[in-house]
């Protein structure tokens, strides 16, 4: 993935962005992603499991996130779960448009559309 660039990833769907904002803070399995996107949008963003290993399969193919092995702890038994999380180049993406986003805000805001605050 020689000359990736941060512009080519921005912008990105809402999902896609939730998807890395609940990788931010740490590595992940599927059903916690959904939980946590589910949660931090107070359900407005609700993944499917469908969606969800869509998103997770472009962000593996585009070096944002890599898949991590753990060992199933004893309560899980056999069964083990793919963890993700995200690369340096996943988290410089996330940041850019994080930032793009605060930025249409901030205009919105200074046009009256929507009132201020931090």
């Amino acid at each position: 993935m020689a000359n990736r660039s941060v512009g080519d990833h921005i912008p990105m769907s809402e999902a896609m962005f939730h998807v890395l904002v609940a990788l931010a803070e740490g590595a992940s399995h599927g059903y916690n992603i959904m939980k946590d996107v589910r949660e931090r949008t107070s359900g407005a963003v609700s993944l499917s499991t469908g969606t969800l290993y869509g998103i997770v399969k472009r962000l593996l193919a585009d070096g944002l996130i890599v898949e991590m092995r753990r060992r199933p702890s004893a309560d899980e038994g056999e069964r083990k779960r793919r963890l993700y999380t995200l690369t340096p180049f996943g988290r410089e993406v996330a940041r850019a448009e994080a930032e793009r986003l605060h930025r249409m805000v901030t205009a919105a805001r200074a046009a009256s559309l929507i009132r201020g605050g931090a």
